[in-house]
């Protein structure tokens, strides 16, 4: 059976992002003094007294607010208390009982989903008789915590587990295929994931950087199990101004070091930039398997070479990368949405590959037969063997007489030789160096 799915919700600005990252173990939700800094709910995992579910932070709920971004949080906020097996309402122990406490209290309970109550910011213990409001909710005996402090969340956690369905052992966690979609602001990430979806998982607008967080999304499909990561759009360093969004940057660096394909979203309509180059730069230096998709691809005038053109732009801007494919597609109408998956799991099976020593070295012989290594302080390198160690990425040991002989032009053409005999396109590989004694 799967884990629990615990989420914690309740207006804005009362503490959940902290609580969060507590119960995480790690700094995964923005925290801010600003109200609305979690806009899209995140995911992480959790244990407690050995049982472990799933957490979920949300946006704050305001009934009442119209505004466009604060509407999408609700409706997130509603999918979240959907899919949850237990709730987490928090409010306020500082401000006290409000209006929207008490209507977010009424949503919780058309729910008829397991509620526990806490009430957070009680940091001392004479603030302990500021919980006694709360009873007028309706929702049961509150617990009182500091998300702040780590103050009694021990008894909050005991309170959530001991709602949950008694069931089986839970199952061992499978594989997922981890896919990070990163790119600028506004180029439409949230858009494919959606369309991937078949849902809105991740709130759309028109506005650019609506997604602060990296945000993952579970879907079953006929390539297997996959976690969708869509990840706040990057900015140059020197346009990074509120903290909210510095905290966005090193979110989407921490997704591309984490997924196993990282996806570069491009628009069409703009010319590829050096940020483009930089974001998926950083994921060739951590020899991440990748894909990049031309996005709005419906909005560009066409005659039979635009798209050859286009690609040819693309290999001179990502030469550093030449083994990656280069995807057209339109979110918006749909247009080679469906072979988005497709060119993932290959990447991904090359990213997974793992060659024979045998077969390997002989490939290594015969490219050293055909090309000998150039003369480096009058001594020539010498391979003795190779053996791959490693995927994710297939990463190849070469035991040799003298690292430092190795020219920077030779471990390219090893590595073209590798690429050419086995098929890694869309994944980078690595080349480790090493001498052999005796």
């Amino acid at each position: 059976m799967s884990k629990p799915i615990v989420s914690i919700v309740g207006r804005p600005n009362v503490g959940k992002s902290t609580l969060f990252n507590k119960l995480a173990g790690r700094r995964v939700s923005i925290v801010e003094d600003t109200p609305g800094v979690t806009r899209d709910r995140i995911y992480a995992e959790s244990e407690w007294v050995g049982k472990k579910f799933t957490i979920i932070d949300t946006g704050g709920i305001e009934p009442e607010n119209n505004d466009i971004i604060l509407t999408q949080m609700r409706r997130q906020a509603q999918i979240a208390i959907e899919m949850s097996d237990v709730i987490v309402f928090m409010v306020d122990g500082k401000q006290g009982l409000t209006d929207t406490d008490n209507e977010v209290a009424v949503m919780l309970r058309r729910s008829k989903k397991p509620i526990v109550l806490v009430v957070n910011k009680i940091d001392k213990n004479v603030e302990e008789n500021n919980i006694y409001e709360f009873y007028n909710l309706g929702i049961g005996d509150p617990v009182s915590i500091s998300s702040s402090q780590g103050l009694g969340i021990g008894d909050m956690l005991d309170e959530v587990v001991e709602r949950f369905k008694t069931s089986e052992e839970d199952e061992e966690e499978e594989e997922y295929i981890k896919v990070a979609f990163v790119g600028k602001p506004n180029v439409g990430k949230s858009s494919l994931t959606n369309r991937i979806l078949g849902e809105e998982r991740v709130i759309v607008s028109d506005i650019p950087g609506t997604t602060r967080d990296a945000i993952d999304s579970f879907l079953e499909t006929e390539f297997g199990k996959l976690i969708l990561i869509d990840t706040a759009g990057l900015r140059r360093k020197s346009r990074i101004k509120e903290e909210i969004e510095r905290y966005s940057a090193v979110r989407t660096m921490a997704a591309i070091e984490r997924c196993d394909v990282c996806t570069l979203i491009l628009d069409a309509t703009e010319p590829i930039s050096e940020q483009d180059e930089r974001i998926i730069g950083y994921a060739h230096e951590n020899n991440k398997a990748i894909l990049v998709i031309v996005n709005k691809w419906d909005l560009i005038e066409k005659d039979d070479k635009t798209m050859d053109n286009f690609k040819k732009n693309l290999e001179i801007k990502f030469s550093f990368m030449a083994y990656a494919p280069f995807l057209f597609i339109s979110a918006k109408t749909g247009q080679r949405v469906h072979k988005v998956l497709s060119e993932i799991k290959k990447c991904y099976d090359n990213y997974n590959k793992r060659i024979a020593t045998g077969v390997l070295n002989d490939v290594i012989s015969n490219a050293v037969l055909m090309k000998e290594p150039p003369v480096v302080a009058f001594k020539r390198l010498k391979i003795f063997y190779v053996t791959q160690t490693d995927v994710k990425p297939p990463t190849f040991i070469f035991f040799v007489n003298n690292p430092e002989l190795l020219h920077f032009s030779y471990r390219r053409y090893l590595e073209n030789k590798l690429r050419q005999s086995f098929d890694f396109e869309g994944t980078g590989i690595k080349l480790i160096f090493k001498e052999r004694k005796n």
